[in-house]
């Protein structure tokens, strides 16, 4: 008899079904094989046959496919310990039906050894030659699966096949008595392992290729493999996270159309295949697309926000801005924009930006400038602040020792106290002395300051009082020059002598209203204006001093027009003067504001003003007159240019109402009183005053 040999019976089980690619490879001196319904076509050696005894060689015998799945579990146990799993090692590795057409699998490799009470080895009944047979059980567990193999011997198994990155648990035992057990758990290769990458369908990723039209943009998915499923992103990439986007799923090539307004430089595109851990391919393609570029400059918008004591401002946009934030100032609304020295931050991804110690101030905008040019600008003004045009911005830096310097900016420049004038000409440095006495008395607007540096500080100065100041004794003597001029041509002229008689004895003090005032409001509008000053010139012969506000002259220059405004209308309830409430489009539509804050609830003035019309003159009047007509005191009287206002306002109707220029008469009988004698002057002084008012239309 021959020395002992080995025998090993492999049986694959799972599912009842046949894996023809499974293989089975045994070591050297181990005889082994795959049992199962199906392995007719490999039929076991006869181990009567010569030789069967003998350990074969290396060649003596190729992989074995499995043939067949059966149920695992139905061997009967062995008569003695027989063979033991010594070491079970999982590798990975691939199954391929073609060169690119491979699935992920776990390669199971198992030592064998006889067991300690084995003794000496015995032939199973039949097998001859003392040969020591067993069966040998491999179970892979995933989660929606398992299979069973049972072999004998140093054994390679090729192999169990899963889902890809799914974990897979193989157990190793026989059927020897005791049956030990050898367990191990591996997870399959996912696509991140280097040979899957190429070999897996489900692993390849599409190729994105992006066509670009005057209309639309089309995404081409191309190289995608038929039959798996995958998906199409579309997202903004921001700093401060990708937005939402939108996801298209499909299984083949793909065209996706998207209309140019929505083409913007931070769109990319991400694709993966549907499986778990995919890997995934991006790319942003119009990074570089100088129209996408200009697109979303002109989707973006650049906002200020004034805290009181700071200015901040906050810039949206659907991408991410490379641009910096640059202060600075302009006078004039349609004049340059000077930038301001030592403010200019980067444009920050999120959230408003503060310049710090950087006061509001009506001639203050801001900038966002890329590459060289400004795209943005916002300022103050255009968020209901006046502008003050007359207003200097002056520079305050630190010298040596720390001697402060004051110099003007204008014109991309700062330019010396000691060489700026006004206006461009004139003595330079006539100005200076004054600047330096309202920069020490705080009479100038400290717009920023910095405590360490070179500059110091940003002072907005007024120039309005200097150069009403400059040019009062000029107007003067031009005005006095032409009088005298016109005078002189006028005495020539015989029927003027007697005007001037009437006109004297008209303004004399004998005059029918003489010593009595009168304080016309009228909202600041051509059409307003002149009839006011008709109207003023009106009352003139019949003794009345009349007051036309919004005005005043130097006076409300140098107080301010509303305390002007406010002084005259007290002075008038002292005094018992009449208030002319002159109603044109403007005022009229000022009044009715009230209405309808009446109608709302509102009560107590004209919330819902904003903008210009909260700060005209008439429309702060009326918040003084209106109280006191609803109280009954003071003398109040209404008069509406007919041609324009058809109808009195609700909340003036309590006053005496006129129509200009039809009801002219009454309106001067009821300011100079009525009389025999007061009738001729005020007959004159009513056609002056409808001729005025016709020609004024």
């Amino acid at each position: 008899m021959g020395p002992p040999g080995l025998a090993l019976l492999a049986l694959l089980a799972a599912m009842g079904r046949c894996a023809p690619r499974d293989t089975l490879a045994c070591s050297q001196g181990l005889a082994c094989r795959l049992l199962g319904k199906c392995r007719a076509a490999w039929p076991p050696p006869d181990p009567r046959r010569r030789g069967a005894g003998r350990p074969p060689g290396p060649t003596a015998r190729p992989p074995l496919p499995a043939e067949a799945d059966v149920l695992c579990g139905p061997e009967a146990p062995g008569p003695g310990p027989g063979l033991v799993p010594a070491r079970l090692r999982l590798e990975p590795a691939l199954r391929c039906a073609g060169a690119a057409a491979c699935a992920p699998c776990l390669r199971a490799r198992l030592d064998l050894a006889l067991g300690a009470a084995a003794g000496p080895p015995r032939a199973p009944p039949g097998d001859g030659d003392g040969a020591v047979a067993g069966i040998l059980l491999l179970s892979g567990h995933a989660y929606s699966w398992s299979r069973c193999v049972a072999v004998e011997g140093s054994v390679t198994f090729q192999c169990f096949e899963a889902a890809l990155g799914s974990e897979l648990r193989v157990t190793a035992y026989t059927n020897a008595r005791g049956r030990p057990r050898l367990s191990r758990s591996r997870r399959v290769p996912d696509c991140s392992w280097p040979a899957a990458q190429a070999a897996v369908p489900q692993c390849r990723v599409p190729r994105l290729q992006v066509w670009r039209g005057p209309a639309v943009a089309v995404v081409q998915v191309q190289e995608a493999a038929a039959g798996h499923g995958y998906t199409l992103r579309l997202y903004h990439n921001r700093s401060r996270g990708a937005g939402a986007g939108r996801a298209v799923t499909a299984s083949g090539p793909l065209n996706y159309s998207l209309p140019a307004d929505e083409v913007l430089p931070c769109l990319c595109l991400q694709v993966w295949p549907e499986i778990q851990d995919p890997p995934r391919a991006t790319s942003c393609p119009f990074s570089r697309d100088a129209e996408a570029w200009e697109r979303l400059w002109a989707r973006s918008r650049l906002l200020l926000h004034d805290a009181g004591d700071s200015l901040t401002c906050s810039v949206s946009a659907p991408c991410d801005l490379p641009a910096e934030l640059v202060p600075c100032w302009r006078p004039e609304p349609a004049g340059p924009c000077q930038a301001l020295p030592q403010l200019r931050q980067p444009l920050a991804a999120q959230g408003p930006q503060e310049f710090k110690a950087l006061r509001p101030h009506p001639n203050l905008c801001v900038q966002a400038r890329s590459g060289g040019q400004v795209r943005l600008t916002q300022c103050l003004r255009d968020r209901a602040l006046p502008g003050r045009a007359d207003d200097l911005l002056l520079l305050e830096s630190r010298g040596p020792g720390g001697n402060a310097s004051l110099c003007a900016l204008e014109r991309g420049a700062c330019t010396p106290l000691a060489s700026f004038t006004s206006t461009g000409a004139g003595r330079p440095g006539l100005l200076e002395p004054w600047l330096r006495q309202d920069v020490a008395a705080g009479q100038c607007a400290q717009v920023w300051r910095q405590e360490n540096g070179t500059v110091a500080a940003l002072w907005a100065c007024p120039l309005h009082k200097y150069l009403h100041a400059r040019w009062a004794l000029a107007w003067m003597a031009a005005l006095l020059c032409a009088t005298c001029i016109l005078l002189l041509l006028l005495l020539k002229q015989e029927d003027v002598k007697g005007w001037l008689k009437t006109l004297r004895a008209g303004c004399s003090p004998q005059g029918p209203a003489r010593g009595r005032r009168a304080l016309v409001l009228h909202a600041a509008e051509p059409s307003a204006e002149r009839a006011a000053c008709a109207l003023a010139a009106a009352l003139r012969p019949l003794g009345l001093a009349a007051a036309a506000a919004p005005g005043g002259g130097t006076a409300a220059a140098a107080r301010g027009p509303l305390p002007w405004l406010h002084a005259q209308h007290r002075r008038a309830l002292r005094g018992g003067d009449t208030v002319v409430l002159l109603l044109s489009p403007a005022a009229a539509a000022a009044a009715r504001r009230w209405d309808r804050d009446d109608e709302d609830g509102g009560g107590d003035g004209p919330g819902g003003v904003e903008g210009p019309a909260a700060c005209e003159a008439f429309a702060a009047a009326l918040a003084c007159v209106l109280p006191a007509l609803a109280a009954g005191s003071g003398r109040y009287v209404v008069a509406r240019l007919e041609a324009a206002v058809p109808a009195v306002p609700r909340a003036l109707r309590a006053a005496p109402a006129f129509a200009l220029p039809s009801q002219a008469p009454a309106l001067l009988r009821a300011l100079a009183g009525r009389g025999r004698r007061t009738e001729p002057q005020v007959a004159r002084a009513a056609a002056r005053l409808r001729r005025a008012l016709a020609g004024g239309q």
